[in-house]
């Protein structure tokens, strides 16, 4: 990952787009409706990010009962984690498709798409016949389904980031980016809770023959729920003024984002990899691990999670407010760091008991939170405004779907194969060593404007620019 200072940073250096960055545009956060707009805009952008991963989350935490009604045979906990890492594998695509739309048409009109097409392809695996009604088909059924999640998804967090991430005022956005991510955590507690308070009220017997089908009936709600916020707001400032100076992307290939912007796509994908490795390890994974690995029963698996998740959320917006004081770096430096040096040491304590797997589970989460608080103020602020959304779809999918959404199966086979309880630990410390390199590389916008088709840059508006100035 050499840098390469010969290599532009913009994609039409003769006539780009460079409106005066000295102040903010869109809502005042001085002024009550400029606040009551933000707010407008943050929740709008957390519902839809919810809803995204309750949808995942649900089925993380349902995979024994996916197990035994869709993969009713030797391995198929393997064969239910496996459809859950095929979702991630159409996320790329989803990417490709959605974020040149999302730079051309706004990124508005995208989300109200593809919150659509994700609650409802999750609702629907709500009311799937089962393997023993249809033999077959209910897998490729459930298969087909997770695609449509996949391939919706790849628009809808490159979308939500994005938008969010322009609303924000600059100064800011690490606090307000925050709250996407609260979101994220939202719907997988969300998704935990609900789980664990249907099998404590129906019993395992009813679960497994009906219940676990509830969970899954509530995306759409929660889906047209974000639609509505979403279609109360305008396009975000940024993309305004952009549509205004005639400089929103018309057309947009692979091979002209890779050729121009590989440096940031290339840094972007190794923060992924750290990211998403201890992501889907701990929020997707552990459920399983917990159960099938240290004998856990199910509903102790799930209080560990959520009181986890809860604890993580409670922390978020203060590690999102802190990035915009210190940098992005330093809170991503601190993350991968605490990660690789007591991965090990939590993934044993977990095994000794269900209290000391609450605090080892907690640890962990409490550690990642640096680097999930700043994704929405990190990523998008990496790529000027005219590519932002196709530059971050397409990076943070293909990088997902390679290291992400494959954890829990690596993992899960991994164990099989070698009888080593720690090899998720282990994963993650090797991911932590590829984010420790990718930082290096970062760029530090932390405060910088997301204006004009130049990439944002920390030293002209941003944290950089006060210190040289304080200097």
């Amino acid at each position: 990952m050499p840098p390469d200072d010969s290599q532009p940073n913009h994609a039409t250096p003769a006539d780009s787009f460079s409106p005066d960055l000295s102040h903010d545009i869109g809502p005042d956060i001085n002024t009550t409706a400029g606040r009551q707009e933000i707010r407008k805009a943050t929740a709008a952008s957390a519902m839809g990010n919810m809803t995204e991963w309750f949808d995942y989350g649900v089925y993380a935490v349902a995979v024994t009962y996916i197990t035994a009604h869709f993969f009713p045979s030797e391995g198929g906990t393997l064969m239910a984690l496996a459809t859950f890492a095929l979702s991630f594998l159409v996320r790329p695509l989803g990417g490709l498709v959605w974020g040149p739309l999302g730079d051309k048409l706004g990124r508005k009109k995208i989300l109200a798409l593809t919150i659509i097409m994700m609650s409802l392809a999750t609702f629907l695996i709500g009311v799937l016949p089962t393997f023993e009604t249809i033999g077959v088909f209910a897998p490729i059924l459930l298969v087909l389904l997770r695609m449509v999640q996949g391939f919706s998804t790849g628009g809808e967090y490159g979308g939500a980031a994005t938008f969010m991430a322009e609303y924000a005022p600059d100064r800011k956005r690490g606090f307000f980016g925050s709250f996407l991510e609260f979101g994220t955590l939202g719907g997988f507690a969300l998704g935990t809770g609900i789980m664990l308070l249907l099998q404590i009220t129906l019993g395992e017997e009813s679960m497994m023959a009906y219940g676990w089908r509830i969970p899954f009936f509530l995306a759409l709600p929660m889906g047209l729920i974000g639609l509505y916020l979403r279609s109360k707001l305008e396009d975000t400032p940024v993309f305004q003024e952009m549509q205004e100076a005639e400089e929103t992307q018309q057309k947009s290939t692979l091979k002209e984002l890779v050729m121009t912007y590989w440096k940031p796509m290339l840094t972007m994908s190794g923060l992924v990899i750290a990211l998403n490795v201890v992501n889907y390890t701990l929020l997707s994974y552990m459920p399983t691990y917990l159960e099938t690995q240290l004998g856990l029963d199910s509903k102790a698996s799930l209080a560990t999670i959520l009181i986890g998740e809860v604890a993580m959320m409670a922390v978020i917006p203060f590690a999102g407010s802190l990035s915009d004081r210190v940098g992005r770096r330093p809170m991503w430096y601190t993350s991968v760091i605490g990660l690789f040096v007591l991965a090990v040491p939590m993934f044993w304590l977990m095994g000794q008991s269900f209290g000391w797997a609450i605090v080892g589970f907690a640890v962990l989460g409490l550690l990642y939170i640096p680097q999930l608080a700043t994704i929405t103020a990190t990523f998008p602020a990496m790529f000027p405004s005219h590519v932002r959304f196709a530059g971050f779809a397409v990076t943070y999918n293909i990088a997902t779907a390679l290291f992400g959404g494959t954890a829990a199966i690596v993992n899960e086979a991994a164990i099989d194969a070698t009888g080593f309880l720690l090899f998720p630990a282990v994963y993650m410390m090797i991911a932590c060593v590829i984010g420790m390199i990718a930082i290096k590389y970062m760029p530090e916008t932390a405060g910088a404007s997301l204006r004009g088709t130049e990439i944002p840059d920390a030293h002209d508006t941003g944290i950089l620019a006060t210190v040289k100035k304080d200097q």
